[in-house]
């Protein structure tokens, strides 16, 4: 699979996502250059940073819906990988996938990054909007002039009115929508009543700062919980508007509800982080979450026995269903214990115990890893039984290299696999 093939199958994804201002022509020709700089990435002779400015481009070409993200992750992670490594029984295509991971990872961030971007520009420029209409006005009365009332009533961000006591003067009913507390009965109560206590934090130290005039203006992100329960992500920008005297006349707030996008930042970083057929962590996660790791740790790494005879007999789905089983069982037996456990490969498991005991706690969780798959799992009517090679790795002091870890703890399960028996499990200390 070429180049052009990706770029038409990438272009048919993303049919219908918006309705964007280029043409079929332009939108193949711009996805061609963006393919050809990813698929370099997937291969690895690129950085996967160009995923951020693929991810850009799109976000500049008009494409904002979160479909867009999840469209191109599945080109990047399928057609990429296709036509970089069409084989899955080639000794690269593992490489293969795990960059795509890694490049799909970076593209996520990049779009939600570029679409942060281009929301807060869009603020700035309602900001500035907003101010400049202010700056006209000396008094409260002054606000009502109509050039300020049609920014302030249509706009489509919360805008908010304080006197220099943190009582509202006015608010638009986009801001009213915003906190969940109707427009019309703010004006006249203090910020903190309004907040109430649960939402007194950041936002409201900051705004202390301006009306004691230490500080002209803030901007930052803060949480929300409404009346109804609700939470709402805010992007809130503050400023004070001062005299010719320089004394401050009153202040203005102008709100971005970006509740959507964090959303949406949230899904996409568990999306690139978790394994799509079992929702356990997936080898990024893992490995960001070993890195990290303070000794000691152990580290108990499951091959499963039987698998591909299930693969062979019964097929994939029914091997799919299996695992999801499989999976469900070694989070029960693991996350008890704080550890964490993640799907790295086909049929393979590893666990990450921190705080680790030393080899007899790692027995005791083995003992329990082989009790817990012991039962039969049912798939459609049928009783299916897969054991498990393990070998673990207890880490008391300094961590070793990620991949010297790996390899020992790899080492340890093959060696317990050979010698046969389920129950049977290698211990190494490092």
């Amino acid at each position: 699979m070429g180049v052009r093939e990706v770029t038409e199958r990438w272009a048919d994804a993303l049919d219908g996502v918006v309705a964007p201002v280029l043409t079929r022509t332009q939108i193949e020709d711009l996805l061609a250059e963006l393919g050809a700089d990813l698929i370099s990435a997937v291969r690895g002779v690129a950085d996967p940073a160009v995923a951020h400015e693929a991810a850009a481009a799109l976000v500049a070409a008009n494409y904002r819906d979160p479909s867009a993200v999840s469209r191109s992750m599945l080109v990047i992670c399928h057609d990429m990988v296709d036509a970089v490594c069409p084989d899955p029984s080639d000794p690269d295509y593992r490489a293969v996938r795990d960059r795509s991971l890694v490049v799909a990872s970076e593209f996520a961030a990049g779009f939600t990054g570029a679409l942060r971007s281009a929301a807060l520009g869009e603020q700035e420029t309602t900001l500035m909007a907003v101010l400049e209409a202010a700056q006209e006005s000396e008094v409260r009365r002054q606000l009502s002039e109509a050039g300020f009332q049609a920014v302030f009533a249509g706009a489509s961000v919360g805008i908010g009115i304080l006197n220099t006591r943190g009582e509202v003067l006015d608010v638009n009913s986009a801001f009213g929508e915003m906190l969940g507390i109707p427009a019309e009965v703010m004006p006249g109560r203090s910020v903190a009543e309004l907040l109430g206590p649960v939402n007194i934090g950041q936002a409201f130290a900051q705004l202390q700062r301006m009306l004691v005039g230490e500080t002209d203006r803030f901007r930052l992100e803060t949480e929300h919980v409404r009346p109804d329960g609700g939470l709402a992500y805010i992007d809130l920008s503050m400023s004070a508007v001062r005299d010719a005297s320089g004394a401050i006349q009153f202040l203005i707030g102008v709100a971005v509800d970006v509740t959507e996008r964090r959303q949406l930042s949230d899904r996409l970083w568990h999306d690139a982080n978790h394994d799509n057929l079992t929702g356990l962590p997936n080898r990024v996660l893992f490995f960001a979450r070993l890195a990290g790791a303070t000794p000691p740790l152990g580290l108990c790494y499951l091959d499963l026995d039987g698998f591909k005879a299930v693969n062979d007999e019964w097929g994939h789905t029914f091997g799919d269903r299996v695992l999801r089983d499989v999976a469900k069982r070694l989070r029960t037996a693991i996350e008890p214990s704080g550890g964490l456990v993640a799907r790295i490969g086909g049929d393979e498991f590893i666990a990450l115990i921190e705080q680790c005991d030393g080899a007899d706690q790692l027995s005791a969780i083995t003992d329990r890893l082989h009790d817990t798959l012991a039962a039969p799992i049912e798939v459609a009517g049928f009783p299916v039984v897969v054991g498990a090679s393990i070998g673990t790795v207890f880490v008391a002091e300094r961590l070793p290299e990620v991949d010297a870890l790996m390899h020992s703890v790899d080492s340890a399960m093959y060696r317990n696999k050979s010698r046969g028996g389920r129950r049977r499990m290698r211990r190494d200390l490092i």
